[in-house]
């Protein structure tokens, strides 16, 4: 077993794919990570906002949370719809192509693509908070866990969609199970306590009030807490990951994130409320996470605590796979589209696609080392890709009722459109409250996107319109033979080869060697004997032997240039350019020689003409 099988796992075969689908226990940790684990950062962003109000900022935790699980609830029933209406995988870009147009079905791409880079480092950044709440002594190594993690991820995923749910299992529903724990404890506490329950390891102090209450400040904070949201639309897009009933089992794998979801963030903010606990600042000596605290508050820190926060750590790092489940998925629809290279949408060894899956994970290293790795300075960026394709989805589905009018049509149209409603006034809300924080970016990030798209799209149609033919072949006569010319270094085994290779291509060959060269007198002497003697007996006219002055001792640069202008002297002939090239018995032996061929193979593909031709002649030294 070679290192690579070590790591990502052997390949799998294409007709072994079946097996590689799904089911409800995968789907939850592969596409619902992102939207549970926000029950963990969501109301902590909520609450960062409310520092300034001290102990007062606590009491308006709840209605807040209210409005974001009302919110949670119609985008929910709205994705019921469109998992059912697009089975090969809708998602916000296809829903909006087929029913809004080219330009909308990109802005939901640019939107989602933002999105999902922003979830995979915030959920890593995030757990690495939590991590940093229980060991404190780790702070100054936050940025360096986050990359580490990272990479345990990236290589999770490329091993495959069944391993990576395997892998994801236990942590998911370790840390779902924890926190009901914890929230149920902690009500039958609040219960026997009359409502006012003692934490059992004492809170920190709140800070004193420095602010007013202000209708801005509360929507700035709404905005915050939406980012618990985020991650809703991840089944829609892999509808096709499931086991057959495809759409039934994608729904109730949905239902049952949304179900949890709803649970967590109503009895965290519930139980913050009563406990009075206020956020810390983060990234701060002393900062401990809301969940920290909640925990330790219910529990005391024992060996519960511990557990929980490990599992917290886990899924919080480990909702990046959200991101990685799908950004690969949604590159692979829009490059089928031509508005990204052709290798987003090739499948690896493991029967995933690894382009998308490697570049999301160098765009989230770039995102976490630029941001140190700190959760609240990544969330301002976040929530806006994420409620922009939200709305641009349920206004596609609202087209879609309206064109295929099916049973219940009306009703459908009707849920669609609140929901597009509610998570368009939500993106402006988002962006207004975020500007100044950092949404600023992401408003640049998507139009930028967007013109990518076009230009990768307008590429491709100039390399189809000029390679599109209607035309026959035309076979070559006896007299059209192409010229050929062999660069030769000096006489071995490899230009033997080459120029044998030449021979059979065409009468009329030219070796070209560049001087002065170490080998360039014994090569004139050698020429005679090895070359010129065999051909004249086989009444053949030998190779003609070009001698290239270089007093600069460059050697691509000449052996290019009398290419080209071999080809403008003779602009009725073909040239095939026999390149002689050593190939290596191990990899680490390629760094042991000059890798002239290559370059030079290279350099004539840029700057030659349709006229001119490379062709390897490849001498394996094993041989």
């Amino acid at each position: 077993m070679n290192i690579v099988d070590l790591i990502v796992g052997k390949p799998i075969k294409t007709t072994d794919e079946r097996a590689e689908q799904i089911g409800i226990q995968a789907g939850i940790p592969i596409f619902g990570l992102d939207a549970l684990s926000s029950a963990a950062y969501g109301p902590e962003a909520a609450l960062s906002l409310l520092i300034p109000l001290g102990l007062l900022g606590v009491q308006y935790i709840v209605p807040i949370s209210a409005a974001i699980i009302t919110l949670l609830i119609i985008v929910y029933f709205s994705y019921l719809q469109t998992i059912a209406a697009y089975p090969s995988g809708g998602g916000s870009y296809t829903v909006a192509r087929y029913n809004l147009g080219a330009f909308p079905s990109l802005l939901a791409a640019a939107a989602l693509l933002t999105d999902y880079i922003l979830t995979a480092a915030v959920g890593i950044s995030a757990g690495v908070g939590a991590l940093v709440s229980a060991l404190p002594a780790l702070q100054p190594r936050t940025t360096a866990l986050c990359v580490g993690i990272l990479v345990i991820i990236t290589i999770l995923n490329l091993r495959g969609v069944h391993d990576a749910g395997v892998a994801f299992m236990v942590p998911t529903y370790l840390f779902v199970a924890t926190l009901l724990i914890t929230i149920f404890v902690g009500l039958v506490r609040t219960i026997l306590s009359g409502g006012h329950p003692v934490p059992v390891t004492p809170l920190p102090p709140p800070l004193p009030i420095t602010s007013a209450v202000t209708f801005w400040l509360l929507l700035k904070v709404f905005a915050s807490g939406c980012t618990a949201l985020t991650g809703v639309e991840a089944v829609s897009n892999g509808v096709k990951a499931f086991r057959e009933p495809g759409v039934k089992n994608a729904q109730r794998t949905l239902t049952v994130i949304i179900f949890l979801l709803a649970v967590l963030l109503a009895g965290i903010s519930y139980l913050v409320k009563v406990y009075g606990i206020a956020a810390t600042d983060p990234g701060q000596p002393g900062y401990q996470s809301i969940l920290s605290m909640l925990i330790a508050a219910v529990f005391g820190q024992g060996v519960f605590y511990y557990i929980t926060i490990a599992s917290i750590l886990l899924v919080l790092s480990l909702s990046a796979n959200t991101a990685f489940a799908d950004f690969p998925r949604l590159c692979r629809a829009i490059s089928q589209n031509n508005y990204l290279p052709h290798a987003f949408g090739h499948r690896g060894r493991r029967l995933v696609y690894t382009y998308g899956i490697v570049v999301l994970a160098a765009l989230t290293c770039f995102l976490l080392i630029l941001f140190r790795g700190v959760t609240d300075r990544l969330i301002p960026l976040y929530a806006v890709g994420a409620f922009l394709a939200f709305t641009l989805s349920q206004f596609g589905m609202v087209m879609h009722w309206l064109k295929n009018r099916g049973p219940h049509w009306r009703k459908s149209a009707f849920v669609n459109g609140l929901g597009g409603f509610m998570t368009g006034l939500t993106v402006l809300v988002v962006l207004v409250a975020k500007f100044i924080q950092g949404a600023w970016i992401t408003v640049i990030f998507i139009p930028l996107l967007i013109l990518f798209f076009r230009r990768v799209r307008r590429h491709y149609h100039r390399v189809s319109v000029a390679t599109s033919c209607a035309d026959p072949v035309v076979p070559a006569s006896q007299g059209e033979r192409p010229l050929v010319v062999v660069p030769v270094e000096h006489w071995s085994r490899i230009s033997k080869q080459a120029l044998e290779f030449a021979s059979r291509l065409s009468p009329e060959i030219i070796a070209i060697h560049v001087e002065p060269g170490d080998h360039s007198e014994l090569l004139h002497s050698e020429w005679q004997r090895y070359v010129e003697q065999p051909f004249r007996a086989e009444g053949v006219d030998p190779p003609k032997l070009v001698l290239l002055p270089s007093p600069y001792r460059f050697i691509i640069v000449p052996i290019v240039k009398y290419i080209l202008d071999l080809s403008e002297k003779q602009p009725d002939r073909r040239i095939v350019v026999v390149i002689p090239e050593l190939v290596e018995d191990h990899w680490y032996e390629y760094f042991l020689h000059n890798q002239r061929a290559r370059l030079l193979e290279w350099t004539l593909l840029v700057r030659g003409n349709e006229r001119i031709f490379t062709v390897s002649s490849p001498y394996y030294i094993s041989e």
